[in-house]
């Protein structure tokens, strides 16, 4: 027997209720058990709350997805650590990211449950064969010219896609808009422009969200990591519970407003993952809501809220409830930027990014090349910029390090390994495109444009910004790395690099390491973890 669990993410096009009511319908005939989860948390409160979802900060997910359904499958088992297998509809087809996927995956799609993908080799022709050839009930949002059916405004829609859906959709849609145009805090851009070309999309953090105060902010002074709490939204005693710290390594004294936490700074340096841990319990503290997330992470029913409110007995500390983007999705998504060093321009280049023939030039003349060049005055003043920044030249000199490129061929994939290592570290501009540009996604100008708008960058240095990303894909970069390469209809593609040389991933461990305080001691785990804080 089995049973039909709908996951409502309250966002559903009306078509796909409509399909919902039938299929609903069909199950009451044929005494199939139907149950529907969903979050206690309205899509509309959950906007307000943690701003408009973003291509990066995907809580909607977990709090409208994921989480709702993991609890409904425990209402339904009796089982706190319930693991099931679900069976996922996507394809290979349907995106870069989705051609990566494997059949069977654990824990990658849902915490603590196995996903399988039986459809990720199928054409969309040998679908829809099989939904005629078997009188499959169809969606009438497909009919409608829609390839893909998901939520209303999801932030990975966009062009063609989100047009269709305006149309057959208007009034669901323009609720949400109106909830993107009241987030946006900013009084220098366009608002209506800026929902038009999708910036809504590309939001990295809370900076620029209306009504958003700071609630937690981290910083080390006086031999301390320092942690100002301002109107704590729950209990720190209950969180501290789900990590292992001695009460003799830190403080937590109360003020008018809130308290400030104190762990010895020599702690965080002895122990990465306890300064990691200690972090996300304040910001868990400063701002849980009761999204119900870390309760559906906990396999050991540890964690249980009544209205908001958290409740945690029996903690094994397993620091599943921790493995949550900075600790806290609300955190996370309406989270400051902090610490006092001013951000670099991102206009390193202008609209003179490097050509083959000048990096040719450089490696044949050498020091020479400083005055035997034929490059303008603004050329030649940003290309230095990038030789610096690349470790190739300082001070119309060459480098120790320019040396050894030119001897392993400074064209080939190994040498431009090493180049795009340190420009990843020390250049904005290469380290923008590839901290936002997702491998094998194609981003159309105006929507790269719209994201570097996103970070305070004027629209004219956006526009340069974007035609240096193609003349640098024209560079060996592109050419023999495979970096990346502009499309034909002009959209900009990041790829995944062609490296042959292992030498190369040790150089960017040894990167890793400086720019961690010299910690050359870590797992592979650590490596990959995302939500350690690193300096």
């Amino acid at each position: 027997s089995f049973v039909v669990v709908f996951g409502d993410t309250g966002m559903e096009f009306p078509d796909t209720y409509e399909v919902i009511g039938k299929t609903k319908q069909q199950c009451f005939e044929d005494k199939i058990p139907f149950y529907s989860a969903k979050s206690h948390i309205s899509p509309k409160e959950s906007w307000e709350l943690f701003g408009p979802p973003s291509r990066t900060l995907r809580w909607c997910c977990s709090v409208h997805k994921s989480a709702p359904q993991t609890l409904k499958l425990r209402e339904i088992t009796g089982k706190n650590d319930y693991a099931g297998l679900a069976f996922v509809g996507v394809r290979a087809q349907e995106s870069a990211t989705r051609a990566e996927y494997e059949y069977e995956n654990y824990s990658k799609k849902q915490k603590g449950q196995y996903s399988y993908n039986p459809l990720l080799e199928w054409t969309s022709a040998e679908i829809w064969l099989y939904i005629y050839a078997n009188d499959v009930m169809l969606n009438d949002a497909y009919k409608k010219g829609s390839a893909r059916v998901g939520c209303i405004c999801c932030p990975m829609g966009g062009g063609k896609a989100s047009y269709v859906e305006c149309k057959n959709n208007t009034d669901e849609v323009s609720g949400y808009i109106e909830l993107i145009k009241q987030s946006n805090g900013r009084h220098s851009i366009n608002v209506d422009e800026y929902v038009k070309s999708g910036g809504w999309r590309a939001r990295k953090n809370g900076r620029d969200l209306a009504n958003n105060p700071n609630h937690c902010i981290e910083r080390f002074e006086n031999g301390y990591l320092t942690i100002t709490v301002e109107n704590p939204a729950s209990d720190w005693h209950e969180w501290i519970k789900t990590i292992e710290v001695s009460e003799d390594t830190y403080s937590v004294q109360e003020t008018k407003t809130g308290y400030i936490a104190r762990l010895k700074e020599e702690i965080t340096k002895q122990s990465p993952l306890l300064s990691r841990l200690f972090r996300q319990v304040f910001r868990k503290a400063a701002y849980c809501k009761g999204c119900r997330v870390c309760e559906t992470n906990c396999p050991n029913g540890a964690i249980r809220f009544v209205g908001n409110r958290v409740h945690i007995n029996g903690c094994v500390r397993c620091q599943k409830c921790h493995t949550i983007d900075s600790g806290c999705l609300l955190y996370h998504s309406l989270r400051h930027p902090q610490g006092g060093t001013p951000m670099k321009s991102l206009n390193t280049m202008s609209n003179h990014a490097p050509k083959t023939e000048w990096l040719i030039a450089f490696f044949e003349k050498k020091n020479e090349f400083f005055s035997e060049h034929n490059l303008g005055s603004e050329q030649i003043s940003f290309f230095k910029r990038l030789l610096k920044d690349a470790g190739l030249a300082e001070k119309n000199q060459v480098t120790d390090f320019a040396e050894l490129i030119s001897e392993l061929g400074w064209s080939t994939d190994t040498a431009q390994g090493l180049l795009l290592l340190n420009l990843a570290y020390e250049n904005p501009q290469i380290e923008w495109y590839i901290s936002n540009f997702d491998i094998g996604r194609m981003y159309a100008r105006k929507e790269a444009e719209a994201m570097l708008i996103d970070h305070d960058v004027k629209l004219p240095v956006a526009r340069s910004i974007c035609v240096a990303f193609k003349r640098l894909t024209e560079t060996p970069f592109g050419t023999t790395l495979r970096w990346g390469h502009v499309t034909e209809s002009n959209e900009l593609v990041r790829t995944k690099c062609t490296v042959s040389d292992p030498r190369v991933v040790l150089y960017g461990l040894f990167k890793f390491a400086e720019k961690c305080n010299d910690y050359k001691e870590f797992t592979l785990a650590t490596l990959l973890n995302n939500s350690i804080d690193r300096d």
